[in-house]
Protein backbone atom coordinates (compact mmCIF):
# COMPACT_ATOMS: atom_id res chain seq x y z
CA UNK A 1 0.00 0.00 0.00
CA UNK A 2 2.78 2.41 0.62
CA UNK A 3 4.47 1.86 -2.45
CA UNK A 4 1.43 2.20 -4.65
CA UNK A 5 1.30 5.51 -3.24
CA UNK A 6 4.73 6.11 -3.01
CA UNK A 7 5.09 5.48 -6.72
CA UNK A 8 1.47 7.18 -7.41
CA UNK A 9 3.11 10.56 -5.60
CA UNK A 10 6.51 10.48 -8.08
CA UNK A 11 4.15 10.00 -11.05
CA UNK A 12 2.01 13.14 -9.50
CA UNK A 13 4.97 15.50 -8.56
CA UNK A 14 4.52 19.09 -9.89
CA UNK A 15 8.24 18.87 -10.20
CA UNK A 16 8.48 16.37 -12.83
CA UNK A 17 7.64 18.54 -16.07
CA UNK A 18 6.75 15.04 -18.48
CA UNK A 19 4.16 15.18 -16.24
CA UNK A 20 2.52 18.46 -16.49
CA UNK A 21 0.74 19.13 -20.15
CA UNK A 22 2.26 21.70 -22.34
CA UNK A 23 1.45 25.48 -22.15
CA UNK A 24 -0.42 27.54 -24.89
CA UNK A 25 1.89 27.69 -27.93
CA UNK A 26 1.74 30.93 -29.82
CA UNK A 27 3.15 31.30 -33.46
CA UNK A 28 4.50 34.73 -35.00
CA UNK A 29 4.69 35.20 -38.69
CA UNK A 30 7.24 37.35 -40.35
CA UNK A 31 7.32 41.06 -42.99
CA UNK A 32 5.29 39.34 -46.10
CA UNK A 33 3.72 36.04 -44.34
CA UNK A 34 0.25 35.29 -42.82
CA UNK A 35 -0.54 32.81 -40.21
CA UNK A 36 -0.66 30.29 -43.74
CA UNK A 37 3.17 30.33 -43.02
CA UNK A 38 2.58 27.59 -40.37
CA UNK A 39 0.81 25.47 -42.21
CA UNK A 40 3.64 23.04 -42.54
CA UNK A 41 5.09 23.51 -39.01
CA UNK A 42 1.14 22.60 -38.04
CA UNK A 43 0.79 19.60 -40.26
CA UNK A 44 3.63 17.91 -38.59
CA UNK A 45 2.65 19.18 -35.26
CA UNK A 46 -0.92 16.92 -35.94
CA UNK A 47 -2.84 18.76 -33.07
CA UNK A 48 0.06 17.54 -30.02
CA UNK A 49 -0.07 21.07 -29.33
CA UNK A 50 -2.79 23.09 -28.29
CA UNK A 51 -4.10 25.51 -27.68
CA UNK A 52 -2.44 27.13 -30.56
CA UNK A 53 -2.59 31.09 -31.67
CA UNK A 54 -1.40 32.68 -34.21
CA UNK A 55 -2.41 36.28 -34.61
CA UNK A 56 -2.75 37.83 -38.12
CA UNK A 57 -0.51 40.73 -37.16
CA UNK A 58 -0.92 43.71 -40.05
CA UNK A 59 2.87 44.47 -40.83
CA UNK A 60 2.17 46.70 -43.61
CA UNK A 61 5.09 45.35 -45.68
CA UNK A 62 7.61 46.95 -42.68
CA UNK A 63 5.42 49.89 -41.49
CA UNK A 64 4.64 49.35 -38.77
CA UNK A 65 7.35 49.53 -36.25
CA UNK A 66 8.15 46.23 -34.74
CA UNK A 67 7.26 47.62 -30.97
CA UNK A 68 3.43 48.70 -32.22
CA UNK A 69 3.34 45.28 -33.76
CA UNK A 70 4.81 43.68 -30.46
CA UNK A 71 1.68 45.67 -28.44
CA UNK A 72 -0.94 44.12 -30.82
CA UNK A 73 0.77 40.36 -30.05
CA UNK A 74 0.30 41.29 -26.18
CA UNK A 75 -3.23 42.00 -27.01
CA UNK A 76 -3.66 38.92 -28.70
CA UNK A 77 -1.92 36.65 -26.21
CA UNK A 78 -4.41 38.24 -23.75
CA UNK A 79 -7.67 37.91 -25.25
CA UNK A 80 -6.64 34.21 -26.24
CA UNK A 81 -5.26 33.25 -22.60
CA UNK A 82 -6.07 35.87 -20.31
CA UNK A 83 -3.20 37.98 -18.41
CA UNK A 84 -1.06 34.63 -16.38
CA UNK A 85 -1.52 31.69 -18.38
CA UNK A 86 1.64 30.56 -19.28
CA UNK A 87 2.49 30.06 -23.13
CA UNK A 88 5.70 29.07 -25.25
CA UNK A 89 6.60 31.62 -27.95
CA UNK A 90 7.91 31.20 -31.88
CA UNK A 91 8.58 33.91 -33.93
CA UNK A 92 9.56 33.26 -37.73
CA UNK A 93 11.59 36.07 -39.53
CA UNK A 94 9.94 39.30 -38.31
CA UNK A 95 8.04 37.56 -36.08
CA UNK A 96 11.04 36.81 -34.34
CA UNK A 97 12.03 40.46 -32.93
CA UNK A 98 8.18 41.46 -32.65
CA UNK A 99 7.60 38.70 -30.30
CA UNK A 100 11.34 39.20 -28.44
CA UNK A 101 10.39 42.87 -28.35
CA UNK A 102 6.75 41.72 -26.52
CA UNK A 103 8.81 39.43 -24.22
CA UNK A 104 11.69 42.47 -22.93
CA UNK A 105 9.97 45.63 -23.13
CA UNK A 106 6.20 44.62 -22.18
CA UNK A 107 6.20 42.45 -19.68
CA UNK A 108 5.90 39.16 -21.92
CA UNK A 109 9.01 37.55 -20.17
CA UNK A 110 7.29 36.42 -16.73
CA UNK A 111 4.11 34.21 -18.44
CA UNK A 112 6.83 32.42 -20.90
CA UNK A 113 8.29 29.13 -20.61
CA UNK A 114 10.07 28.47 -23.54
CA UNK A 115 10.99 31.37 -26.78
CA UNK A 116 11.89 30.19 -30.11
CA UNK A 117 13.73 31.99 -32.90
CA UNK A 118 13.24 31.10 -36.39
CA UNK A 119 15.57 32.66 -39.24
CA UNK A 120 15.12 36.27 -37.01
CA UNK A 121 17.55 39.01 -37.75
CA UNK A 122 18.07 39.20 -33.93
CA UNK A 123 21.64 41.01 -34.93
CA UNK A 124 19.91 42.74 -37.68
CA UNK A 125 19.90 42.19 -41.07
CA UNK A 126 21.98 43.86 -44.01
CA UNK A 127 19.30 43.84 -46.08
CA UNK A 128 17.34 46.07 -44.09
CA UNK A 129 19.54 48.97 -45.24
CA UNK A 130 18.50 50.24 -48.46
CA UNK A 131 14.59 50.73 -47.15
CA UNK A 132 14.08 54.71 -45.78
CA UNK A 133 13.43 54.25 -42.47
CA UNK A 134 11.05 57.02 -42.27
CA UNK A 135 8.33 55.00 -44.82
CA UNK A 136 9.49 51.68 -43.46
CA UNK A 137 10.23 51.86 -39.74
CA UNK A 138 9.05 47.84 -39.23
CA UNK A 139 12.21 47.68 -41.46
CA UNK A 140 14.23 49.84 -40.17
CA UNK A 141 14.28 48.29 -36.54
CA UNK A 142 15.77 45.34 -38.09
CA UNK A 143 18.81 47.14 -38.74
CA UNK A 144 21.81 45.79 -37.17
CA UNK A 145 22.60 48.36 -34.37
CA UNK A 146 19.02 50.24 -34.77
CA UNK A 147 17.42 51.88 -31.47
CA UNK A 148 15.29 48.75 -30.84
CA UNK A 149 18.03 46.10 -31.39
CA UNK A 150 20.49 48.10 -29.01
CA UNK A 151 17.93 48.26 -26.34
CA UNK A 152 16.83 44.64 -26.52
CA UNK A 153 20.45 43.53 -26.44
CA UNK A 154 21.86 45.87 -23.59
CA UNK A 155 19.48 43.54 -21.13
CA UNK A 156 19.77 40.28 -20.87
CA UNK A 157 19.21 39.64 -17.52
CA UNK A 158 15.25 38.65 -18.39
CA UNK A 159 16.10 36.76 -21.58
CA UNK A 160 18.48 34.61 -20.04
CA UNK A 161 16.28 33.52 -17.32
CA UNK A 162 13.63 31.68 -19.94
CA UNK A 163 14.55 29.08 -22.26
CA UNK A 164 15.86 30.64 -25.70
CA UNK A 165 16.82 28.38 -28.54
CA UNK A 166 17.78 29.98 -32.32
CA UNK A 167 17.20 28.17 -35.37
CA UNK A 168 18.82 29.68 -38.81
CA UNK A 169 20.18 28.60 -41.89
CA UNK A 170 23.63 30.10 -42.39
CA UNK A 171 23.49 31.14 -46.29
CA UNK A 172 19.75 32.78 -45.15
CA UNK A 173 19.68 35.85 -47.74
CA UNK A 174 16.58 37.17 -46.30
CA UNK A 175 18.99 37.53 -43.05
CA UNK A 176 22.63 38.74 -44.19
CA UNK A 177 24.89 37.17 -43.00
CA UNK A 178 23.02 34.22 -41.73
CA UNK A 179 24.97 34.35 -38.11
CA UNK A 180 22.99 36.89 -37.24
CA UNK A 181 19.98 35.38 -37.03
CA UNK A 182 20.72 34.26 -33.75
CA UNK A 183 19.75 35.38 -30.56
CA UNK A 184 22.58 36.60 -27.87
CA UNK A 185 21.46 34.05 -25.46
CA UNK A 186 20.51 29.63 -24.98
CA UNK A 187 21.18 27.42 -27.69
CA UNK A 188 21.36 27.69 -31.08
CA UNK A 189 20.92 25.17 -34.39
CA UNK A 190 21.71 25.97 -37.80
CA UNK A 191 19.03 24.04 -40.28
CA UNK A 192 20.59 22.60 -43.24
CA UNK A 193 18.62 24.96 -45.84
CA UNK A 194 19.37 27.41 -48.65
CA UNK A 195 16.65 29.82 -48.44
CA UNK A 196 14.65 31.92 -46.21
CA UNK A 197 11.21 30.84 -46.93
CA UNK A 198 12.37 26.68 -46.70
CA UNK A 199 12.93 27.51 -42.78
CA UNK A 200 9.27 26.55 -42.35
CA UNK A 201 8.64 24.37 -45.91
CA UNK A 202 11.41 22.04 -45.94
CA UNK A 203 10.84 18.79 -43.63
CA UNK A 204 14.93 18.86 -42.79
CA UNK A 205 13.81 22.23 -41.00
CA UNK A 206 10.84 21.95 -39.39
CA UNK A 207 11.46 17.97 -37.69
CA UNK A 208 14.03 19.82 -35.51
CA UNK A 209 10.98 22.22 -34.70
CA UNK A 210 8.94 20.04 -33.85
CA UNK A 211 10.69 18.08 -30.98
CA UNK A 212 12.13 21.18 -29.59
CA UNK A 213 8.43 21.89 -29.26
CA UNK A 214 7.32 18.53 -28.31
CA UNK A 215 10.39 18.27 -25.80
CA UNK A 216 8.42 18.64 -22.28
Amino acid sequence: MVREWLAEAVVSSPFDRSAQPAPPLVLVHGLLDTPAVFNGLKRELAGRRQPLLIPALPLRLGRTPALEAAELLGGHIEAAFGGDQPIDLLGFSMGGVIARAWLQLLGGLGRTRRFLSVGSPQQGTLTARPWPSRLFRGIADLRHGSALLERLNGDLDGLSRIECHSFYSAIDLAVLPGWRAVLPVGARTMLPVLTHPQLLRDRAAIAPLVRELLRP
